[in-house]
């Protein structure tokens, strides 16, 4: 359990993302299967994070990043076209700079969809999402809407007539004037920054 523990903690420090069970067992010359019995065990004594795939997080080691740096979760995809049900589930962190990044509590989420190519996001992007549930008009929010869905969407703030808030749409061409209205507002964070590629082909 110790060469493993140590495998993992210096691997995160090398590569910035959790590895997998072949890369703990290619580079400690245990088997698979012995990694994964061993794995199992561990996380039974909350020595680490281990969902019995391919998730693995040392926690005694995961704030052990690079000084200036913070630990962030992938945790999947959020849609930027209609809402979409999503679980959270912790693919991999990585370690990115706070001087360039800021610092707090963040998640990263995967774009899914074109509703917000006006704001900079495309399909595939990432998104820097800091956790928090106050938000300002013109806020890119994650936000559930009254089915328990979440959604990537602009908060417009709150209709006078009915008194609902307002989930807009960020892409004039293909959703003109669409927008999402809910009566009671929950956001699980606020967009910070996207992270993307420059060739979109």
């Amino acid at each position: 359990m110790n060469k493993i523990s140590d495998f993992i903690g210096n691997y995160y420090r090398n590569e910035h993302v959790s590895p997998t069970v072949r890369a703990i067992a290619d580079g400690t010359g245990i088997s698979k299967s012995t990694v994964h019995s061993y794995l199992v065990e561990m996380n039974e004594r909350k020595m680490l994070c281990y969902d019995g795939r391919r998730n693995i997080t040392e926690l005694p080691k995961i704030n052990k990043t690079l000084p200036g740096y913070f630990s962030a979760p992938v945790v999947g995809s959020v849609q930027c076209g209609d809402p979409e049900s999503e679980e959270e589930e912790v693919e991999m962190y990585v370690s990115l700079p706070s001087a360039i990044f800021g610092s707090g509590d963040f998640y990263i989420l995967r774009a899914s969809g074109d509703s917000m190519e006006d704001r900079g996001i495309y399909d595939g992007d990432y998104v820097l999402i800091k956790r928090q549930t106050e938000c300002e008009p013109g806020d890119i929010v994650v936000a559930l809407d009254e089915n328990n869905e979440n959604t990537l969407k602009v908060y417009a703030g709150t209709d006078p007539e009915n008194n609902k808030a307002i989930l807009s749409y960020a892409n004039a061409d293909k959703y003109p004037g669409k927008k999402i209205e809910v009566a009671k507002l929950t956001v699980q964070g606020v967009a910070q920054h996207v992270i993307s590629r420059l060739n979109r082909r």
